[in-house]
């Protein structure tokens, strides 16, 4: 180029630069926390200029003569416009909880304005979910979502956590929601000892959640959808500067609550009136004795270790990220460590053709331990769980002996305990889960004309988990050990999910009234899954633990592989009118190879509409009306996690084994008839919703009226014996959700001192409206757990406790009664104690479900304080049923130093009698109501500070008080896990721990 193009240029700049009356500059900030945010629009509306926030939230812009607003927007914030005045720097904080109407949202398959939205959708920001230290995504979200309850079934490092959106939808088959993370699908699952599979997913990398709650919601995903859907949508890189993040925080747990037991003194006295003997000549001088619970619980740290990358420029966005987490547990040598990775990238070929990927690949070790039995009775109580030994094992006895071994209870006193486990044990015995995890989703999109795309995805999910576990021969007292002490086994499961989806979709404008948007999908999903399982008994030693099976006298070896495929096509039309009225309609079609030859596909429809008042002219005079819209949706979802494959054939397996010839042979018997008409179980869900926002969106209140009918649930029928077979699975049974959500979030003070809260009550109500096609009406699951038409799932069935037999009185027949034993009420005055006169006397789910968050802000403090609760649910403390029973060679509560004696003739506490067992009855029934502090954070954000853009100190206080009339450890609690029908019960599971932490987020 020659000189004279160099002048002309500086020619060009010089007078645009005297023309121009000012340069603005400033910084956009989350008024929230206070993060800068990048890629704010900054626009002058009066002469169009436009420019964007760089990686520290900064922009710069120069103004033209007519220049007189800025205006600021970003996808998730309310705009803000600012009069210019002279100003030549403009902060601007934006925001985030008061959502703009034209706020975006995903809806699955794609994204809707807030506005257009006609089902039931609630939405949680990444900052919610990590407000507090979780282990997964689900516990994030408990609390914050209206209409969704998720309980903790362990508080173990990495444990299982359970869903319920609306209630739940299954009997026999999963209720647990599906998750959809960044396109790929999900399951949760497992048993109160598991480890939660979303526990391998590190909830820092996720940017938001979409809760799908009603069927017109959900139904894009049909066959999967039934209990509701979650979306999860990864942090995505962004165009700018390279912006590096760094978060860290350590923290210290304690066990919230312990339960008091008899001292050593105390323990002794009642020995010797169980078995009538001195054998503690002098209980007095046994004095307090060994405090169990100390000895298993312990402070334990955690901690969490993040760095995110995130740049790119206009045609490469890139977003990676690593993570290091390590929680061990509050009870000793059970623990959870998690290493993971991710890289989003996303990048345009051309003005057509796009393509990218999300990877997330994560490493989890689990330490386990046994928590939580699922057996009734002392026995099973006391030895089947690290807490219940810790509560049972006599205060008088040893831990350790001089070598600092464990000390078998068999080994002391003569043996007067060998029944009863050192509590230690169980701390010894290996149970370790190692989980390897690799989700991958890549994509290609093209342009074919301008409102018509096609997009392809691929989807995988690499799911290979080795169970270890060993039971040493050193916690087995000498005189027991024979040639099957000691067992171990590897148990390797391999799960292969791959999905590929067509999608083409298809949105125009029509004049300036009518926008129409459709949305075509093919789908065809794969899973597959494997085990092999290698176990054996009878190890020499303990050198090798379970590496070497080889070494045991009796090995056993099984394996197992099953494999499902799912085909889908899906239509949904999106219509609006002057962004007044809204319509959609959604069609899926799924077949699976699971169900019957004559039912292998479902129809699965769904159609919703939105009346937006607010744009009608009688309120246009309604300043403070921001925004009203009534929405209205029915719709079917189905529920494939009913069944497993294979379930609709006839089915054979191995029976035992057969001597033919002095040979040893295995047999093959038939072990299920064929249902060709299984089908899937089937939800229709009506929804009508209100939401209301007012003064420029400071407070808005969304309010859903739901009823959901669940048929052709999966339920096991009687056969006669004639048919050769004892039952027969089918689908026979329905039950019905119905219930009302109420949540609302509201700025209180908007200036220097911010003050925000929210809140969200739900109440639900289930019921059972058949089991089996009308042949039984009611059918026990466990000794008080009961399934009944008309009454809702799980409900308690038992005897009802009234008092303790006194001297004098007559003891009914009946049951187990004695002096000073458990009385219960004869219901029918029959004059005998039976079935007729036991009764419904606690119901496990509850009136109310509730949370509330509240956030304060000033200047660089902020502060926030998380809430949540149940109320009107019982639980039914089985444990108590063994614990205020004195039978012997068990300790018990502190309550039984008041136990009945003919001195003390205690109205609520029997007497003490050898193996004496309690009657199945209301006593051990309690309120299960709470009010728990989930959790407070406190932080100071520094900013400006060179090339760090912020640094942010917190403190945390997690699960800081729980108020209860509880007696138990938590209130929180499930030993049946994730079941649909044996809910509410505590069998002693592993407790929540209270936690305190510190930690720093530092962005560059």
């Amino acid at each position: 180029m020659d000189k004279s193009f160099y002048i002309i240029l500086c020619f060009c700049c010089w007078v645009a630069t005297a023309t121009a009356q000012q340069t603005v500059t400033g910084t956009v900030t989350n008024r929230t926390d206070g993060k800068p945010l990048q890629h704010v629009t900054v626009v002058i509306p009066e002469t169009g200029q436009k420019t964007q926030t760089d990686a520290e939230g900064r922009y710069r812009i120069t103004l033209m003569d007519a220049a007189k607003r800025i205006t600021f927007s970003l996808l998730g914030f309310a705009a803000s416009a600012q009069e210019i005045g002279g100003r030549a720097v403009i902060d601007v904080a934006l925001e985030s909880e008061a959502m703009g109407l034209d706020e975006v949202v995903v809806v699955g398959y794609g994204t809707q304005r807030k506005i257009e939205t006609t089902g039931s959708i609630a939405s949680v920001r990444s900052e919610e979910l990590t407000q507090m230290p979780v282990t997964n995504v689900a516990q994030g979200l408990q609390a914050r979502v209206a209409g969704v309850q998720i309980n903790q079934n362990s508080g173990s490092p990495g444990g299982n956590i359970s869903m319920r959106i609306r209630g739940t939808n299954s009997i026999n088959g999963s209720s647990e929601p599906l998750y959809v993370i960044d396109g790929i699908q999900v399951s949760n699952g497992g048993g109160v000892n598991d480890v939660s599979p979303l526990s391998t997913i590190n909830p820092n990398d996720i940017e938001s959640v979409e809760v799908l709650k009603d069927a017109s919601a959900a139904a894009i995903y049909g066959a999967r959808a039934a209990n509701g859907v979650v979306l999860i949508t990864t942090k995505r890189g962004k165009a700018g500067a390279t912006r590096v993040d760094v978060e860290s925080y350590y923290g210290v747990q304690q066990v919230a609550k312990t339960l008091d037991v008899l001292n050593a003194a105390e323990f002794a006295q009642l020995e010797n009136e169980v078995f009538k003997d001195n054998f503690y000549p002098d209980p007095a001088a046994m004095g307090e004795g060994i405090n169990w619970q100390d000895l298993i619980f312990q402070d334990a740290p955690m901690q969490n270790h993040q760095l995110t990358v995130n740049g790119g420029n206009e045609k490469t966005q890139l977003a990676l990220s690593f993570n290091y987490f390590d929680q061990e547990g509050i009870i000793i040598n059970s623990g959870f460590e998690r290493y993971s990775v991710r890289l989003n990238m996303d990048h345009r070929i051309n003005e057509r053709l796009r393509i990218g990927s999300s990877i997330l690949g994560s490493y989890s070790v689990n330490h386990g331990i046994s928590a939580g039995s699922t057996d009734l009775g002392n026995a099973g109580v006391v030895t089947g769980s690290v807490l219940g030994a810790a509560l049972g094992a006599p205060p008088t006895l040893e831990p350790y002996r001089e070598d600092g071994s464990l000390f078998p209870f068999a080994e002391q006193r003569g043996g007067r305990y060998r029944e009863v486990v050192n509590p230690l044990n169980f701390t010894e015995i290996l149970q370790q889960r190692t989980l390897k995890r690799t989700l991958g989703n890549f994509y290609g999109e093209y342009t074919l004309i301008p409102g018509l795309t096609y997009r392809a995805s691929f989807n995988i999910d690499v799911d290979d988990r080795l169970y270890d576990t060993y039971s040493p021969l050193s916690i087995i007292a000498q005189q027991d050990i024979n040639e099957n002490s000691g067992s171990g086994s590897k148990d390797n499961r391999d799960f292969l999910n791959l999905l590929h989806e067509s999608l083409i979709t298809y949105s125009t404008q029509i004049a300036d009234d009518h926008s129409l948007k459709f949305t075509g999908l093919f789908a065809t999903q794969s899973e597959s899954y494997k085990r092999n399982l290698l176990s054996a008994t009878g190890f020499p030693n303990d050198a090798t633990k379970n590496e070497a099976l080889q070494l045991a006298l009796n090995r056993t070896v099984s394996s197992e592989r099953t494999r499902q495929r799912l085909d889908s096509y899906m239509a949904r039309v999106n219509y609006g009118f002057r962004d007044k009225f809204f319509l959609d309609v959604t069609a899926r079609v799924d077949g699976s190879s699971k169900f019957g030859a004559n039912n292998k596909y479902g129809f699965f429809p769904a159609v919703s509409a939105a009346w937006r008042i607010i744009e009608e002219p009688f309120l246009q005079n309604f300043k403070q009306l921001t925004d009203l819209k009534l929405r209205a949706s029915y719709g079917t979802t189905g529920n494939a996690g009913g069944i497993s494959p294979y379930q609709s054939l006839a089915m054979v397996a191995a029976s035992g084994g057969y001597n033919f010839n002095h040979g040893w042979e295995t047999g093959i018997a038939p072990t299920g008839i064929a249902n060709p008409d299984l089908r899937w179980e089937k939800s229709t869900q009506t929804n009508v919703g209100l939401d209301i926002s007012l003064f420029n969106n400071r407070w808005s209140i969304v309010a859903d009226y739901y009823q959901k009918r669940t048929e052709d649930l999966l339920f096991v029928k009687a056969l006669p014996l004639s048919s050769g077979y004892g039952e027969i699975t089918g689908n026979y049974a329905s039950l019905e959700n119905r219930g009302f959500e109420l949540a609302t979030n509201a700025v209180l003070v908007d200036s220097d001192f911010r003050w925000s809260v929210s809140a969200n009550i739900t109440a639900n109500r289930n019921k059972v409206l058949d089991l089996d096609g009308g042949t039984t009406d009611e059918r026990f699951i466990t000794n008080y757990t009961l399934l009944k038409v008309g009454e809702p799932l799980g409900v308690f069935k038992t005897y009802v406790f009234d008092g303790i037999n006194q001297t004098g009185e007559t003891i009914i027949p009946g049951y187990d009664g004695r002096l000073g034993g458990h009385k219960v009420r004869d219901i029918d005055g029959d004059g005998d104690i039976d079935t007729d006169d036991q009764v419904i006397t606690g119901d496990p789910n509850p009136n109310f479900i509730f949370g509330f968050s509240t956030n304060f802000n000033y200047k660089n403090f902020d502060l926030s304080v998380l809430l949540s609760g149940t109320y009107g649910n019982d639980i039914y403390n089985i444990s108590r049923l063994s614990f205020e029973n004195p039978l012997g060679q068990r300790n018990l509560l502190k309550s039984m130093v008041n136990r009945w004696t003919p001195e003390n003739p205690s109205n609520q506490y029997v007497s003490p009698f050898v193996a004496g067992r309690l009657p199945i009855s209301d006593y051990a029934m309690e309120d299960g109501s709470y009010l728990r502090i989930r959790n407070i954070n406190l932080g100071y954000t520094f900013q400006g500070l060179g090339k760090i853009s912020r640094i942010r100190l917190y403190v945390s206080a997690n699960n800081l008080f729980t108020f209860t009339d509880y007696s138990g450890f938590d209130p929180e609690v499930n030993t049946y896990a994730g079941s649909n029908t044996t809910i509410g019960i505590d069998n002693l599971v592993y407790p929540q721990a209270k936690s305190f932490l510190g930690g720093v987020q530092v962005s560059f």
